[in-house]
């Protein structure tokens, strides 16, 4: 897959692709990803990208004339590229779509930075905006990434285990489950003896009792968005009534 990446600092996003998954990623050529920056399109002799918002009020636009060429020359290296545009008002950022990303081609990633962008950019160069979250940030470089690295896991070859990409949160609609690994016991808490026993079937059906309880207990939207199974809701009944116990335990205890 090639990515292209429209922002004024292409050293922030070259430099964090270096490292783990993304590294290696693209050491292997699952993954290819330049950077194009607005800059060099600026028509003036100080390189000047940004202007003051028309109507008044705090900070800086970034001018629609740099970004098009910008994107321009993006599109001249990826031409069959979904052009995304990273802002805070735009679609929340879901797993299903970053798996549609990762059935593409090429992607162009634009990060914003300063107020935002001119809005006719957006309405004449770009086909979706996406956004990661519920935060402002100082620009589009972080999420681009986070975008980046998320289609770079579903890529055959990324991942030393590709059932890893498949077993993780929100893949099916729930969060993941606890996980452990040695030593068996630490600081006086010890593994869940199920994960112990070699019984894969009762290991499956504890992880799914967990990822279902603890999608419960902080991410009840997602709970409300997913068709639960007879066998899902048995197991998220059993959950729910382990935690009531337990309340009742510790409050007796407290007493």
């Amino acid at each position: 897959m090639r990515i292209v990446v429209v922002t004024l600092f292409p050293e922030f996003v070259e430099h964090a692709l270096r490292f783990g998954v993304l590294g290696r990623a693209l050491e292997r050529g699952v993954l290819a990803v330049e950077t194009v920056n607005p800059r060099q399109f600026a028509a003036d002799v100080h390189k000047t990208v940004d202007d003051r918002p028309y109507g008044g009020g705090p900070g800086m636009v970034l001018k629609a004339e740099p970004l098009r060429l910008a994107m321009a020359e993006a599109a001249a290296k990826v031409p069959q590229a979904r052009r995304v545009y990273l802002a805070a008002d735009g679609a929340p950022l879901k797993q299903r779509k970053v798996a549609e990303f990762a059935g593409l081609p090429e992607l162009v990633l634009v990060a914003g930075r300063y107020e935002g962008v001119d809005e006719r950019f957006v309405e004449q160069c770009v086909d979706e905006s996406v956004s990661v979250g519920d935060v402002v940030l100082s620009g589009g470089e972080l999420p681009a990434l986070m975008v980046i690295d998320a289609v770079a896991r579903l890529l055959p070859g990324t991942l030393g285990d590709a059932e890893s990409a498949v077993q993780e949160s929100f893949t099916d609609g729930l969060l993941d489950w606890p996980h452990y690994t040695r030593p068996e016991v630490w600081s006086g808490s010890a593994v869940p003896p199920v994960l112990i026993g070699g019984n894969h079937a009762a290991i499956a059906r504890w992880r799914l009792q967990q990822a279902l309880g603890r999608t419960w207990q902080r991410r009840p939207d997602l709970l409300a968005q997913r068709e639960l199974s007879v066998e899902e809701r048995k197991l998220l009944a059993e959950y729910q009534a382990e935690q009531d116990a337990t309340r009742r335990e510790q409050g007796q205890n407290r007493d």
